[in-house]
């Protein structure tokens, strides 16, 4: 979708707006959403943030999802300018200051912090927003210097973006995610956290994360999602924690899935994109318990990610299953 397409079906005479989910677990599915939530979202940001009218705010991602939507309804509700710009990897790449604001997945970072230019350009961006994907610890410590705002954010399709933040700066770091003051949390009883955003989102959200909060009640941080368990011999594992496990020993890039297995239930398996199994097998050995160390190694020539850069969990099964057939 072009800027020009999603402009006009923002203008026209429906209250709602066609969205569609990352697909991180599967197909990205079509929703409705109505504009005047998205509205509220956006000057919900905008007031913690303290963007005003002329600030410049950077377009870098697609619009036909949330993240890329709501750039441009944040820049139409406080009058601010967009810079848009071709999504992709390098998104500072061409510019000749910074702008005042910007939203970019985990991976544009990663990519513009690897170019002197781009890297000088995001340190002067005074307000940086992450999101779409996990903010691993070698990222964070990359960033923790910066000397502008640095935030990671938590939300979904179905919140309209966001509804709590992370500071990855300065004296105000956490690993704690803090709601916005509207916005209240609890978990379930299976400990997935359940999210009541009446600005945003009709009915309370029940997610698939878990989610721990803390001793205040407000404040929480993910585990996982409830979906990406490993069950392998009686044993419950999460698939992000052995991932943050392994992730500052690895020698390239990896992704944890599972595939079934018929002693085990389920199997834990690695894909391994344009490295030594073998490399990564000894890795696993060295660092993980026994009972969580991949049964298969998988070498793949391209890790399956979403267009949002998010890990797509259901191609990666199912890629591994096809590679390990059924045992």
């Amino acid at each position: 979708m072009t800027l020009e397409q999603f402009l006009e079906e923002w203008n026209n005479a429906d209250d709602c707006i066609t969205v569609h989910t990352s697909g991180s677990t599967g197909k990205p599915k079509p929703m409705r959403v109505e504009k005047r939530r998205m509205e509220a979202s956006a000057r919900i940001t905008c007031a913690f943030l303290g963007l005003k009218r002329g600030d410049t705010a950077l377009l870098c991602m697609p619009l036909d999802f949330i993240a890329g939507k709501m750039v441009v309804v944040r820049a139409l509700v406080t009058g601010m300018r967009l810079v848009s710009v071709t999504p992709g990897g390098h998104p500072l790449r061409g510019l000749r200051e910074p702008p005042v604001f910007a939203a970019m997945v985990p991976l544009q970072v990663y990519d513009s912090l690897a170019d002197p230019e781009e890297r000088r350009l995001l340190m002067g961006i005074r307000h940086l927003i992450i999101g779409g994907g996990a903010v691993d610890d070698s990222l964070c410590d990359s960033l923790k210097d910066f000397p502008n705002a640095v935030w990671s954010t938590y939300g979904m399709t179905e919140t309209l973006s966001h509804i709590a933040l992370r500071r990855l700066n300065g004296p105000e770091a956490s690993r704690w995610y803090t709601p916005f003051h509207n916005v209240s949390v609890s978990t379930g009883a299976d400990g997935c956290l359940v999210i009541d955003a009446p600005a945003v989102c009709a009915e309370r959200l029940k997610t698939n994360d878990i989610a721990e909060l803390d001793t205040d009640g407000r404040r929480f941080r993910i585990i996982g999602r409830k979906d990406n368990v490993v069950c392998s011999g009686g044993i419950k594992m999460q698939i992000e924690e052995m991932e943050r496990l392994l992730k500052p020993h690895a020698t390239c890039p990896f992704m944890i899935t599972k595939v079934k297995d018929r002693r085990l239930g389920e199997a834990v398996t690695m894909l391994v994109e344009d490295g030594d199994s073998q490399v990564m097998r000894h890795i696993c050995e060295e660092h993980m318990p026994r009972y969580s160390r991949p049964k298969h190694y998988i070498c793949v020539g391209r890790l399956p990610m979403t267009a949002t850069g998010k890990p797509a969990r259901a191609e990666a099964m199912r890629m591994a299953q096809e590679a390990v057939g059924e045992e």
